[in-house]
């Protein structure tokens, strides 16, 4: 067993699973469980917490005897642009629309990574976004507004 576990990529993946997992289970703790075959509002996040607490406590143990380790710094850049972006994200989907907080989600994010390169990240903003009207609006039709008017 490795005693420099706190430099091991899946102790902290594991540790990351746990957490949501605790955290779905706890936020559903009220909501009526029901049965498999009449589901009531908490059983799936309750079952999907339990199986990521269980994924998590796996991908932990096989971290804690031996795994790759952590190479070279986290980015402050990336610590503080993919939080923002995401902020930006629900602003935008409450007083945008959906393109335009996918756009600057996309292109936002994109702009954290040290090989950061505008025309590339902007054609992979135009096409994923695409991508995700034609899936989430169209194909499973949620009720989300393309555009809508600032203001």
């Amino acid at each position: 067993m490795t005693l420099d576990f706190l430099h091991i990529k899946d102790f902290w993946a594991g540790l990351l699973l746990i957490a949501i997992g605790v955290a779905a289970v706890f936020i559903a703790r009220d909501y009526p469980f029901g049965t498999a075959l009449r589901m009531g509002p908490g059983f799936f996040p309750i079952v999907l917490g339990v199986l990521l607490i269980l994924f998590g406590l796996s991908i932990l143990s096989s971290g804690l005897y031996g795994g790759e380790t952590i190479e070279g710094s986290w980015s402050p850049r990336a610590l503080i642009i993919l939080p923002l972006s995401l902020v930006l994200f629900g602003a935008l989907m409450e007083h945008g629309g959906f393109v335009p907080a996918m756009m600057v989600l996309i292109f936002a994010s994109a702009t954290a990574s040290t090989e950061f390169r505008p025309l590339e990240a902007l054609l992979f903003s135009i096409g994923l976004t695409a991508l995700s009207v034609a899936v989430f609006i169209w194909g499973l039709g949620l009720p989300y507004p393309l555009i809508t008017g600032l203001g």
